[in-house]
């Protein structure tokens, strides 16, 4: 195990990752979170407007996910190994510092409900458990 960390390394990863961390973000969005924000909102606020602002907001939004995982995955490594207990705790550790607490907020602000984030959450996990996957493949492969 190598306890450096190699900034390269670490940046060839994380754009890679962040590949799915963007197309798993954009379909759990249009696919899950919109209908059910539009049904919260219903017609006092337009729900994921599709302009080049937010498209690029949610690129910025991405890639912070996708480094913040890839990240985390490398704490663990040096730790644990490169296994899947570093990819259940890193995919876990960073949805739940990033969604889990975005969605929280949502629900304690009356932005959003606990069905919202009961159903969203978990799919987000999903999500981070794939790309911890992808991490660690990418890890061994770019050494």
């Amino acid at each position: 195990m190598n306890n450096t960390f190699k900034f390269k390394q670490f940046i060839v990863v994380m754009l890679l990752t962040s590949i799915w961390i963007h197309v798993a973000e954009v379909a759990r969005a249009i696919l899950v979170a919109f209908p059910m924000m539009e049904a919260f909102y219903a017609g006092k606020l337009v729900v994921g407007p599709m302009a080049v602002s937010n498209a690029l907001i949610w690129g910025i939004w991405d890639t912070i996910l996708a480094s913040t995982l890839v990240f985390i995955y490398w704490l663990c490594a040096q730790s644990f190994g490169h296994n899947v207990k570093t990819i259940v705790i890193s995919a876990t550790v960073t949805c739940m510092a990033t969604l889990g607490v975005f969605w929280i907020g949502s629900v304690n602000s009356g932005l959003g409900t606990w069905e919202m984030a009961v159903t969203l959450v978990p799919i987000a996990w999903f999500e981070m458990l794939i790309g911890a996957f992808l991490a660690s493949k990418l890890y061994a492969r770019y050494r």
